[in-house]
């Protein structure tokens, strides 16, 4: 499998992920502080929404990528 349909597969895959959930949320540390033996820790959640045209353009590219690799090989 060469590197570009490994390229179109993972868009596809991306795109039908961001699809399906539409959007993902992850934690992050935005400050810290040791005051002795005490530590605190402020921990924001972030969500970020994958915008619909973002899913189908990933796997239309994905899928775009593909072809171009079945078309080399034929050559």
């Amino acid at each position: 499998m060469n590197t570009v349909k490994i390229a179109g597969l993972v868009l596809i895959i991306a795109g039908v992920l961001g699809l399906v959930y539409g959007s993902f949320t992850y934690t992050r540390d935005t400050h810290e502080a040791t005051l002795g033996p005490i530590e605190l820790a402020v921990k924001e959640k972030e969500t970020v929404n994958v915008p619909v045209w973002a899913g189908v353009g990933a796997i239309a590219v994905g899928s775009l990528l593909l072809l171009v690799g079945q078309g080399r090989r034929k050559g």
